[in-house]
């Protein structure tokens, strides 16, 4: 299992697919699943497709040393 994070267009774009796309390195689950408040990869499974608040995004593109695209709606979601 891994941690994918996802850029969306706002609600009501006409473009509904995904535009932006980051998998975590596993070095950086944990750190990753502290900002969001899971406790494992399992427990994202229950959670699903979880969208990021700003803040979330600041603190997690902090922890990869990356930026996301700011105009885009940011998700978090465990993949098998």
């Amino acid at each position: 299992m891994y941690l994918c994070i996802a850029g969306f267009f706002p609600d009501g774009h006409e473009n509904e697919f995904v535009q932006y796309e980051l998998d975590v390195a596993p070095e950086f689950n944990q750190a990753v699943l502290d900002v969001v408040g899971w406790e494992s990869l399992q427990d994202g499974v229950k959670h699903g497709v979880v969208g990021l608040s700003s803040q979330q995004v600041v603190q997690i593109e902090n922890v990869l040393g990356t930026s996301m695209p700011k105009e885009l709606d940011i998700c978090i979601s465990v993949f098998a």
